[in-house]
């Protein structure tokens, strides 16, 4: 049988671990924008190993530098390196707000949101879509010579 107690200090450690790694989400592309000076992002290799093994894009690249565009404020290019980019930041505000809010107030909120099966899948279903989409559309601009060569076997 668990304890009560075990079970609320696992509660209260997973919205710190919550709270920890919004901020860590927020801070890491604010951190590349201070030093993007030269725009050194937009010719940079990424560092996404699946695109570092295979050359094409994984669902999540470009989020990082959609981030550091948006904290800049250059939204059409925010948009252009991933269209989720800005939903990511009012994700992780929101997480950051609710989850403190939590912990201040002993309370449960948007547990039936954060929990919904019909949700993920909605999103899950929007992100593969939007990934097929940005796939047909890398493809179609790229050579395989230049899919090879932003991979790590140039």
């Amino acid at each position: 049988m668990i304890s009560t107690n075990y079970t609320s200090n696992t509660r209260v450690k997973r919205k710190i671990y919550g709270i920890a790694g919004a901020l860590l989400t927020l801070a890491v592309p604010f951190f590349f924008m201070l030093h993007n000076a030269d725009n050194h992002l937009e010719s940079a290799q990424s560092l996404c190993p699946f695109k570092m093994l295979t050359g094409f894009p994984c669902p999540g690249c470009g989020i990082t530098k959609s981030l550091v565009y948006f904290y800049a404020g250059d939204i059409g290019k925010s948009l252009h390196y991933h269209v989720f980019g800005p939903f990511v930041i009012l994700f992780a505000v929101t997480t950051i707000l609710v989850l403190s809010a939590e912990l201040i107030t002993g309370k449960e909120y948007l547990d039936n949101w954060l929990y919904n099966k019909k949700l993920a899948y909605a999103l899950g279903i929007a992100l593969a879509a939007y990934h097929l989409i940005r796939l047909v559309l890398f493809v179609i601009e790229h050579s395989w010579d230049d899919i090879l060569r932003q991979s790590v076997w140039k």
